[in-house]
């Protein structure tokens, strides 16, 4: 007998025996399954098992905090319960059958920029680190910048240009070839077409408002104005399903021995001709809107209104999934305007459910709690804040309404400050790093109420509610 054998046998039959499981995988931490029926799963039995340390659904998944040694209950599981298991896209493709038309389309959106999120967070301190040497003067009575003093670091701030020019400029390349992938089209050619909504052949995307003229493809009776689409989020993404649906009908008529020269021929051409005709601009004209009216939220006297609801509501966002959008949100408003006020919030709301945890901790006294508590306390400062959530907050109650008070007032006094990131970087503690260096004070501030206000908070309820 294993040592998860009965845990696994009472699992198999806690979620409705192998009749009501569709697919099952396992990622890191969690048994993940996609329910027939969800409703014949019996949560509180489930998060009574020894194994468990507690149990949410996301995305159309039932998942099982079983924590590090997860692979070796799954094993268990599927060999008594006599299934094989899937890939986790496996699973995620089976859950779409459980959501609704608006959770699958935040779903897609997820899965499209979940791969890009590391070299967003990358370009971000890229940007950041490329600032304080280059542009903060320090040295010299404060009219020297370290690049200015040093030649090491003055090589230093050109060379990390490459690199943070590479990520935000050419996105679309990286976005046509996320969605090509995501919706199983042919690959290299989401690529190629990126690379044609910012070749160098065209006028570059900052060039177009002060270009005395824009020059043009002329077909003689039709032209096409040559513009790039450099860090454009919207374009791309629309200009990648008009590559994939196009591929999917050439493939449907072409004939099988022509399908290699019709397919990828056809489907190209007439991709880039429409992302440079149709799909470019309406996609340009709606993000700029989308950051246009997030930047009025962020700095005006609607701020005062925008930041706090945003605050207090964005750590529900992410239980919901609909947190991913603010990636291309957070993407269109530094290319815009230079950089954003929304993410350093989602920074500051992570760390508050953290510090909520983190009173979790002190609270309780029992073994198996602490079990949970501790990684998912580290995971949400260092800007994961799924473990913390469904494994203690939500659970509780108490701590997620206390996170979620401290989120709000933090963004309040981010937001009001002016508080401005580069981009998108460490969704937690280590955030200060892609704070613009004039705002890094009051960004520091608002992470010490971040901190300070739902650690407090939830130290006083839990305590008053005799949790130990």
């Amino acid at each position: 007998m294993g040592k998860f054998t009965q845990d696994a046998t009472k699992l198999l039959e806690l979620v409705g025996g192998k009749e009501n499981i569709s697919a099952v995988t396992h990622c890191v931490t969690r048994m993940r399954f996609v329910l027939v029926d969800p409703s014949k799963a019996d949560v509180p039995a489930i998060e009574a098992l020894p194994s468990a340390k507690g149990s949410f659904t996301q995305a159309g998944q039932f998942q099982v905090i079983i924590g590090n040694e997860v692979a070796e209950f799954y094993n268990e599981f599927t060999s008594i319960a006599g299934i094989e298991g899937v890939s986790k896209e496996a699973v995620k493709q089976a859950a779409k059958s459980n959501q609704n038309p608006a959770q699958r389309f935040m779903s897609n959106m997820a899965e499209i920029f979940a791969p890009l999120i590391p070299a967003l967070i990358v370009g971000g301190l890229i940007l950041g680190f490329r600032n304080f040497i280059g542009e903060v003067k320090i040295f010299q009575d404060g009219t020297m910048t370290l690049a200015d003093i040093s030649q090491f670091w003055s090589g230093m701030y050109s060379f990390l240009w490459l690199i943070g020019e590479a990520v935000f400029h050419y996105l679309p390349v990286a976005i046509c070839w996320s969605v090509v992938k995501k919706m199983g089209g042919t690959q290299i050619l989401g690529i190629i077409l990126g690379i044609c909504l910012v070749s160098p052949q065209l006028l570059n995307a900052y060039s177009v408002a002060g270009a005395e003229t824009i020059p043009v493809w002329d077909f003689g009776f039709f032209q096409i104005e040559m513009i790039g689409y450099q860090a454009q989020v919207i374009p791309a993404i629309l200009a990648g399903f008009v590559l994939v649906y196009l591929e999917r009908f050439f493939k449907k008529i072409a004939p099988e021995y022509l399908s290699m020269i019709i397919v990828p021929f056809f489907s190209l051409v007439l991709s880039v001709l429409i992302a440079h005709t149709i799909v470019g601009p309406i996609g340009w004209k709606i993000g700029d809107a989308i950051a246009n009216v997030v930047y009025v939220g962020l700095t005006t006297n609607l701020r005062w209104i925008f930041a706090p609801i945003f605050g207090f509501l964005y750590a529900p966002l992410v239980i919901t999934g609909l947190h991913h959008m603010t990636n291309a949100i957070d993407t269109q408003l530094s290319n815009q305007f230079g950089g954003t006020m929304l993410w350093p919030m989602i920074a500051l709301s992570n760390i508050a459910q953290a510090s909520a945890v983190l009173a979790m901790i002190v609270l309780q006294k029992g073994e198996r709690d602490r079990q949970v508590s501790i990684p998912a306390c580290i995971s949400g400062y260092m800007g994961v804040t799924e473990p913390a959530l469904f494994g203690v907050n939500i659970k509780y109650g108490f701590p997620f309404i206390c996170g979620m008070i401290g989120s709000a007032i933090a963004a309040t006094v981010s937001v009001g400050s002016g508080v401005m990131a580069f981009s998108i970087g460490v969704g937690g503690l280590p955030g200060f790093l892609s704070i613009q260096p004039q705002h890094m004070v009051m960004f520091l501030v608002s992470m010490a109420i971040a901190i300070v206000v739902p650690f407090t908070l939830t130290l006083i309820v839990g305590k008053r509610k005799g949790i130990h």
